[in-house]
């Protein structure tokens, strides 16, 4: 009776190869060798060897049942207990072992096998589900982390760029001296905007698979420590930026550090553009585990929920920082932005 075992060997090999590509030819198979192997087997080996037959197709039964679609796997469970249940010496009579019908012991083993199989496919479609929503949450978070950089950068140079041309404009004739300094800050406003901008650009087009080293290097991005150059170029544009500085003046984390400048960049953009005030005050406040920034103008006022995305912006900025923020007209006149940000303890 060797070449049984043979046999059973060929059935369980064919079997496992098909599986993969081909669940349901390779149940077809180990059906298929059960119902011959208890048709022309002899005892005392007939019963263990179906038994090892019946066990693969509950694996194959689990198997398929965690990596194929549940119409897929039904059809298999359906075909084993089509074997089970179909008369003659193939059917009850093939789980009729030693000792007693086997027939709902079988279709027990079937149905509890599909159960933990599909259990299996639905946990790991419910990790790919919470993988997508968080992959998706991280491009949304880069996209509006993106357009506030966009938006804190072109908008401030193109305000910027925009009152210095029309200054230009108006003096061109009668005072050429004037309009050539004018040009002169466009020429440096157009640069740091570029230089920015290529900063971002060159930043998204990083991948992983991309040595640092074939990169151009990077300019630092900037920080609190630009906030006189910032003046400087809000003063070219014709508001005088005052910038106080309290408490203690220790570096920052760099998103902190960014977060901050781009604040008080937005904040002052908003005085240029619309406060119509020549003067503006900035106070710079690290001290106590917090850092406090205070932007104050005297001009028109305003209102705290404009059109535009800067108010929005430096809000969504504060708030990821775990900070608050408040913008509002002052009651004797003018605009506050405040923002107070944590610090973390090694800052402190």
């Amino acid at each position: 009776m060797m070449w049984v075992f043979a046999a059973l060997c060929c059935i369980l090999v064919a079997s496992a190869l098909l599986l993969r590509r081909r669940p349901l030819t390779a149940q077809i198979v180990t059906l298929g060798g059960w119902v011959i192997i208890a048709m022309l087997e002899q005892p005392p080996w007939g019963g263990g060897l179906q038994t090892v037959l019946a066990a693969a197709a509950g694996i194959e039964i689990c198997y398929v049942a965690a990596t194929r679609t549940p119409k897929v796997s039904v059809s298999g469970a359906v075909m084993v207990c089509a074997v089970v249940l179909s008369p003659g010496q193939g059917g009850l009579d093939l789980v009729r072992l030693r000792g007693g019908n086997m027939v709902p012991a079988v279709l027990l083993v079937t149905i509890i096998a599909w159960l933990i199989g599909n259990s299996v496919r639905q946990a790991q479609a419910r990790a790919e589900l919470v993988r997508n929503q968080a992959a998706a949450q991280t491009v949304m978070a880069e996209r509006l982390r993106i357009a506030r950089e966009l938006h804190d950068i072109v908008a401030h140079s193109v305000g910027i760029i925009a009152i210095q041309a029309g200054a230009g404009h108006r003096v061109f004739d009668a005072s050429p001296a004037e309009a050539r300094d004018a040009l002169a800050a466009i020429e440096a406003t157009s640069r740091e905007t570029l230089s920015g901008l290529r900063r971002m650009v060159t930043g998204l087009r990083r991948t992983q698979r991309e040595p640092a080293v074939a990169h151009a290097p990077l300019d630092p991005a900037p920080g609190l420590a630009d906030i006189e150059r910032l003046a400087a170029i809000t003063l070219g544009a014709g508001v005088t930026v005052d910038v106080h500085w309290r408490g203690i003046r220790e570096p920052l984390p760099a998103d902190i550090d960014l977060s901050a400048f781009r604040i008080i960049q937005e904040a002052v953009t908003n005085v240029v553009r619309h406060a119509g005030t020549d003067h503006c005050q900035v106070s710079i406040n690290q001290q106590d585990g917090q850092l406090t920034i205070e932007v104050t103008d005297s001009g028109r006022g305003g209102t705290a929920d404009g059109t535009g995305y800067g108010i929005v912006g430096m809000r969504e900025r504060a708030a990821l920082l775990g900070g608050d923020f408040s913008a509002a007209p002052r009651p004797g006149g003018g605009f506050r932005v405040i923002t107070r940000v944590p610090l973390p303890a090694r800052t402190r």
